[in-house]
């Protein structure tokens, strides 16, 4: 159910980023982060699918800029120039940069592409 309730969400989220140009408040993330880890566990746990169907992938995790920048201990625009330059896999939203939380990681260990 939480895969469910948080592909809705980042749907919905998404439009309203893209119409309104804004960004997702710290707390609405923190909700959306949760949601996404109650549904990896819950996927973990679960019988694979009934009759071969198969399982829904999860939803990508993405950053703001302000917030890979504060993983990272740089700054916003060097953030900025991860996602612009394709170091980071990112996406534009409006005016801002979404970067997704997986390739941060790998870029963050040393082990992006």
């Amino acid at each position: 159910m939480a895969g469910e309730v948080l592909r809705a969400l980042i749907r919905d989220l998404t439009a309203r980023v893209r119409t309104d140009g804004g960004e997702v408040s710290p707390t609405v993330r923190r909700v959306l982060y949760a949601l996404h880890e109650a549904a990896q566990n819950t996927a973990a746990h679960a019988p694979s699918s009934a009759h071969g169907t198969p399982d829904t992938p999860p939803a990508t995790v993405e950053l703001t800029t302000h917030e890979a920048a504060q993983l990272l201990g740089c700054s916003t625009e060097y953030a900025r120039r991860l996602a612009r330059t394709g170091r980071v896999l990112a996406r534009r939203a409006g005016p801002a940069w979404l970067i997704n939380n997986a390739s941060l990681d790998a870029y963050r260990k040393g082990t992006a592409a």
